[in-house]
């Protein structure tokens, strides 16, 4: 229970770091389109949590690889798929 707990925990905060970089005015709005994408299928509690992360992990490696990322929106997204990383099934 401890597991889930935490997967949950993670997801969380995953979830209000991508949050976090859709709501910078300094955020181009292709990527905030891309981000907001993302929450709306971290959300979607028709996959496992583990599921979700692992789509989510791939889908974020296409978008930090836009020659329009902001640096810092980019270690942003870093810091997500850290958090991503940790949820195990």
């Amino acid at each position: 229970m401890a597991d889930d707990d935490q997967n949950k925990k993670s997801m969380k905060e995953a979830i209000e770091t991508l949050e976090q970089i859709t709501a910078s005015n300094s955020t181009p709005k292709t990527i905030k389109k891309s981000i907001t994408d993302l929450i709306t299928d971290l959300n979607n509690p028709e996959y496992s949590l583990s599921v979700r992360a692992a789509n989510t992990i791939s889908l974020l490696d296409d978008v930090t690889q836009d020659p329009n990322m902001p640096s810092y929106v980019r270690t942003q997204l870093w810091q997500a798929v850290s958090k991503l990383e940790s949820i195990r099934e």
